[in-house]
């Protein structure tokens, strides 16, 4: 497990780069979204993984969509990153988390790559760049910075572009932030856990997984003349669950030999078997946002017995970032197992 130490230190160094505090609430991902519904497996999964939810049964979901922006600015319309963060509240009263971007793999492989990619991601101004020296970045096979948006004065874009530019195993991640654009709606966004996890099968098979969350509307974002809507996500996904709800597939990509099970940098091919696990079903935005999703504590290693984390650094330094926030922001406390009873 990381030491505690270097998961404060880790929270500190995202804290150190916002462009103002946000006492008492995530530092990333802070602008956000709870929602309710429930999760009802397909036939096949429970022959995948033993995991409660996976049995049958509706299972309980409380779930939060996310900008990943940190700051309390909303700017639904930018390019950024959104979050997909959903606990199934289990029947016996424990519970198991999934955390998901739209990111589709991450941009560093572990803790050491991470504070330095820190050091050189800082918030600078942003300039617009001349025409023709995004020519120049074209015909370099590099991708040219954008222009800023609306009342944009800095990000991090610039020293991103630097790291990518010296870190292969970077690129793949941070050119996907560049281009990944702004959603029609939440409920119009695939997310993807990155990491790889052990799900464990009724005979004792031990398979490693990725998980993704599909839309069942399909994937659209928004166009490129529409990037100056600041406030739209919350009011659009409140509205779409008034009329009809909206779901997702939850899909299971099975690695082979050979696949990346402890670096979420690296894709696995597009020929993994890929198995339906399951239907999320979201049908309300609760009044009360406070208990609906702020308060929630996610964590991507609090699973049900049948799903396992892997050996990624990543997601290991996950496990104790995520309660280094919430302390600081006095949310729901993390329970490990047996005693893990935390529906908040």
């Amino acid at each position: 497990m990381v030491d505690a130490s270097v998961a404060k230190q880790l929270v500190q160094a995202i804290i150190d780069n916002l462009p103002a505090p946000v006492h008492g609430r995530r530092p990333v991902h802070t602008i956000g979204v709870g929602v309710k519904g429930e999760f009802v497996a397909s036939d096949v999964a429970r022959t995948y993984c033993i995991a409660e939810h996976f049995k049958g049964p509706p299972i309980p979901v409380s779930m939060r969509f996310s900008n990943g922006l940190g700051g309390l600015e909303q700017h639904d319309g930018w390019s950024d990153v959104r979050g997909m963060a959903v606990r199934f509240h289990l029947p016996d009263g424990t519970a198991s988390d999934l955390i998901a971007t739209t990111l589709g793999e991450f941009f560093v492989r572990n803790v050491a790559d991470f504070f330095e990619f820190a050091k050189v991601a800082k918030l600078e101004p942003y300039r617009r760049r001349y025409w023709l020296l995004k020519i120049g970045d074209f015909l370099r096979l590099k991708i040219p910075p954008r222009n800023p948006y609306p009342n944009e004065t800095v990000n991090v874009d610039a020293g991103a572009l630097r790291y990518a530019d010296r870190h292969r195993f970077s690129q793949l991640g941070i050119f996907q932030v560049g281009l990944i654009g702004a959603p029609e709606s939440y409920a119009r966004a695939s997310y993807h856990a990155v990491h790889t996890f052990w799900v464990t099968a009724p005979d004792g098979v031990r398979r490693p997984v990725r998980f993704s969350w599909q839309p069942v509307a399909g994937v659209r974002n928004i166009g490129a003349e529409d990037v100056s809507r600041d406030k739209y996500l919350f009011k659009e996904i409140e509205d779409r669950l008034k009329r009809w709800p909206a779901r997702f597939m939850l899909m299971m990509t099975i690695g082979e030999e050979g696949d990346a099970l402890d670096d979420p940098t690296k894709p696995w091919p597009g020929t993994r078997i890929r198995i339906a696990m399951g239907t999320l079903t979201l049908t309300e935005v609760p009044e009360d946002q406070e208990a609906a999703g702020e308060r929630i504590s996610f964590n991507p290693c609090r699973l049900a017995p049948g799903i396992e984390a892997s050996n990624d650094p990543i997601l290991e330094a996950r496990r104790g970032a995520y309660e280094v926030s919430r302390e600081l922001r006095g949310g729901c406390p993390f329970r490990w197992r047996p005693d893990n009873a935390d529906s908040k």
